[in-house]
C-alpha cells in the first residue's frame, strides 16, 4: 500500500511503520470492540499513516466525527476520542459523555491526544466533571508524516500564523521533537545549517535535547549528511507567486489536502448513450496524488506548458501496448499479454484522469485574466513599477475580484519594494476596506504583523541586489527541457531553493553579504556522531540533504528541489520535508 515510500534514497516506510506500531499498541490497550470519535482535522493526517483496514484488525467497528450532543448508537465496549489538545474540543467531549445514555454505563472511555498530552485540557475535563470517566489518557506523537517517497510533512496548517503572528513556539517544539525522532531512526545528522529566528530556536532545542539524552543514542550510521532549516519569512515572495508546475497549479486552483484533491465531477463522468445531464454525478471526484502513480510521478514537477506533450507521448505508448494483442499468436504470448493487462488498464485510467485535469487547468491558464495576473506578478519580480499604485490591482478591486488575489498581489508588491510608500499603502487599504468590508482591518493588520505588508521606512530596497546576486530572474527559462530551477515559475528562481543550491555548492560563505540582507541569523552547527561511527564517503557519492521549511512550502519549491537532486553537478540528493503544504493561511 505504501511501497512508494521506500523508492527514494531514504526509506520513509521505516518512519511510517514506527508510527503504525505505536497506534496498534495503543488500540490493543483498549481490550474489546471499539468506536473512534475523530477530531475531524486529524482524519486526513492519519489517513497517510493507516487505512481503515488496520483499525478494523484491532477491533475498531465504528468511526464518528466529534460534535456536540449524544454520540451515535454503537454496540461497542470502548469509545476512544482522537483529538488535538484544544480546550474547545474538551467542551465537546464533556458534552458527549454527559449526554450518554445510562444504559451504556458499561462503556469505557479513552482519550488520545495528538501530538501531545495537555495538562490544560485535562484540567478543563476535570472542571466539566468528566475526567474520572476516562480509563486511558495518552498521547500519540505524530510529528513528521511520510507524504511521499522524498517528502515529509507535519500537516500543521497554522504553523506560519503561530510562529510569525502569535509568537507561539509550540510548533517549533514539535518540529524539534520530530527531528529527534527522525535521528533516532536514521542516525544523527552531522551538520545543521539554518537561516532565520525560528530555525535558530529549533536548532537550539535539538542540541539541548541531544545533551539531555546523551549516552542513549542509537548506533546507526547517518542516512542524512546535512539538515537545512529555513524560515518561511526569509523568502516571502515565493509563496505569493503563482506556481506554474502541474502539481502547483492543481494546488493553486483546487487545493491539495493530505495528498488528495477534489475536482469537478462532470469532466470525469462516463456519459452513456441516452443519459441526460441530470444523471451526471454531483459529488466531487476525489483523487489521491503521489508517486505511487507512475504517470503522476512523471509529470507533476513539469512546467504546465510541457505537460501536454508528455501526456500525448504517454497516450501513444499505451495505445501501442494495447495494439500488441493483435501480434500475440501463441498461447505463451497471449498469456504474457493478459498478465500485463491490469497494469495497462491502470495506466489508461491514469492517463484519462490526468488528461481531464490538464483540460480543466488549461481552461484557466489560457484565460486573459490568468495571463494579466501573471504579467503583473512578473513585472513586480523584475522590479517594474513597484513604487506606485498598480492600475491592474485598482481594476481588480473595482471588479470585486476574490480578496485573496488582491492581497497576494499587494503583498508581492510590498515584498519586492521593501515596503510600500505611505500614500500607496493608504490608498490600497482604503480601497480594500471600502470594497470588501471594514472587518478586513484585522486582515490587513495581521499581514503587517507577519511582514507580508509593510510601509517603507526609508531604508534601502535590497531586493534588486538580492535578485541580481542570486540570479532570481532568468530571462529565457526553458520550460520544456529545464536547465535551471527558474522553470517552476517560468523565469523566477525561488529564493529559498537558490539558497539551498548555493549551500550545497559552493557554500554560503560566497554570499555572506546577501545573507545579512535577509531576515534572521544564519548559522552552522556540527553534531558529534556516537563513538565508532564515521561515514566514509565513496568518490563521487552525492550528499543527502534534509531541507526543512519552518512555516510552509509550495509544490513548485518541492519540484525545484527534485530538479536539483537530479542534476549531476548539484552536489546533493534532496529530500524536501516541510511543516505544512498550506500556503495561504495568514
Amino acid at each position: 500500500m505504501a511501497a512508494h515510500l521506500s523508492y527514494g534514497r531514504v526509506n520513509l516506510n521505516i518512519l511510517r511503520e514506527a508510527a503504525r506500531k505505536e497506534l496498534r499498541e495503543f488500540l490493543d490497550k483498549c481490550a474489546g470492540s471499539k468506536a473512534i470519535v475523530w477530531d475531524e482535522y486529524l482524519t486526513g493526517p492519519f489517513g497517510l499513516i493507516a487505512q481503515y483496514s488496520l483499525l478494523k484488525e484491532h477491533e475498531v467497528e465504528k468511526m464518528f466525527t466529534l460534535k456536540h450532543g449524544r454520540l451515535p448508537p454503537a454496540d461497542v465496549k470502548n469509545i476512544i476520542f482522537f483529538v488535538r489538545p484544544r480546550l474547545e474540543l474538551m467542551d465537546i467531549i464533556a458534552d458527549n459523555i454527559t449526554s450518554e445514555d445510562r444504559h451504556h454505563s458499561s462503556r469505557d472511555f479513552h482519550i488520545l491526544f495528538v501530538p501531545r498530552r495537555s495538562m490544560l485540557c485535562e484540567q478543563r475535563l476535570k472542571e466539566q466533571g468528566v475526567l474520572g470517566s476516562f480509563i486511558n489518557i495518552d498521547e500519540y506523537i505524530l510529528d513528521l508524516i511520510p507524504y511521499d517517497g522524498d517528502l515529509l510533512s507535519m500537516e500543521y496548517e497554522s504553523a506560519f500564523r503561530e510562529c510569525y503572528l502569535e509568537n507561539d513556539q509550540t510548533s517549533l517544539y514539535h518540529t524539534a521533537k520530530g527531528l529527534m525522532t527522525l535521528q533516532a531512526l536514521y542516525g544523527t545528522i552531522p551538520q545543521i545549517y539554518g537561516k532565520g529566528e525560528c530555525a535558530r530556536l529549533v536548532a537550539n532545542m535539538m542540541l539541548r535535547m541531544k545533551r539531555e539524552f546523551a549516552g542513549s543514542q542509537n548506533q546507526i550510521l547517518p542516512v542524512f549528511d546535512t539538515l537545512l532549516l529555513l524560515d518561511r519569512n526569509v523568502d516571502l515572495l515565493t509563496p505569493l507567486a503563482t506556481q506554474l508546475t502541474y502539481e502547483g497549479l492543481i494546488d493553486e486552483i483546487y487545493g491539495i489536502n493530505n495528498g488528495y484533491v477534489k475536482l469537478p465531477p462532470e469532466k470525469f463522468a462516463q456519459k452513456k448513450q441516452g443519459e441526460g445531464s441530470k444523471d451526471l454525478p454531483t459529488e466531487p471526484k476525489k483523487l489521491q496524488l503521489n508517486s505511487a502513480e507512475e504517470l503522476y510521478a512523471e509529470i507533476r514537477d513539469k512546467n504546465f506548458n510541457a505537460v501536454g506533450a508528455a501526456l500525448s507521448k504517454k497516450a501513444k505508448i499505451i495505445s501501442a501496448a494495447f495494439e500488441e494483442r493483435h501480434n500475440a499468436k501463441t498461447v505463451g504470448e497471449i498469456k504474457q499479454f493478459v498478465s500485463q493487462l491490469p497494469h495497462m488498464q491502470a495506466a489508461r485510467s491514469s492517463l484519462a484522469n490526468h488528461t481531464s485535469i490538464a483540460e480543466l487547468i488549461k481552461d484557466i491558464t489560457t484565460s486573459e485574466a490568468f495571463f494579466d495576473n501573471l504579467t503583473v506578478e512578473q513585472e513586480f519580480m523584475t522590479g517594474v513599477d513597484t513604487d506606485k499604485v498598480n492600475t491592474y490591482i485598482e481594476d481588480c478591486i473595482a471588479q470585486k475580484d476574490p480578496l485573496i488575489k488582491i492581497l497576494r498581489l499587494v503583498c508581492m508588491q510590498s515584498v519586492c519594494n521593501n515596503g510600500l510608500k505611505h500614500k500607496v499603502m493608504d490608498y490600497y487599504k482604503r480601497e480594500i476596506l471600502q470594497t470588501y468590508g471594514y472587518e478586513h482591518i484585522l486582515t490587513l493588520n495581521n499581514l503587517e504583523k507577519a511582514g507580508l505588508l509593510k510601509p517603507q521606512t526609508g531604508s534601502r530596497n535590497n531586493y534588486p541586489t538580492i535578485r541580481k546576486t542570486l540570479k532570481l530572474w532568468m530571462e529565457d527559462a526553458n520550460e520544456q527541457n529545464p536547465n535551471d530551477i527558474s522553470y517552476v515559475y517560468s523565469g523566477y528562481s525561488p529564493l529559498s531553493i537558490r539558497l539551498t543550491q548555493i549551500l550545497a555548492r559552493p557554500g554560503w560563505r560566497s554570499i555572506e553579504e546577501v545573507l545579512k540582507m535577509l531576515p534572521g541569523p544564519h548559522f552552522e552547527e556540527r553534531q558529534q556522531l556516537p563513538s565508532g561511527l564515521h561515514k566514509k564517503r565513496q568518490q563521487g557519492e552525492n550528499r543527502t540533504t534534509l531541507v526543512f521549511f519552518l512555516g510552509g512550502v509550495t509544490y513548485a519549491e518541492i519540484a525545484a528541489l527534485r530538479f536539483l537532486s537530479q542534476v549531476e553537478d548539484s552536489g546533493m540528493e534532496g529530500l524536501a520535508p516541510c511543516w505544512t503544504l498550506e500556503r495561504k493561511q495568514v
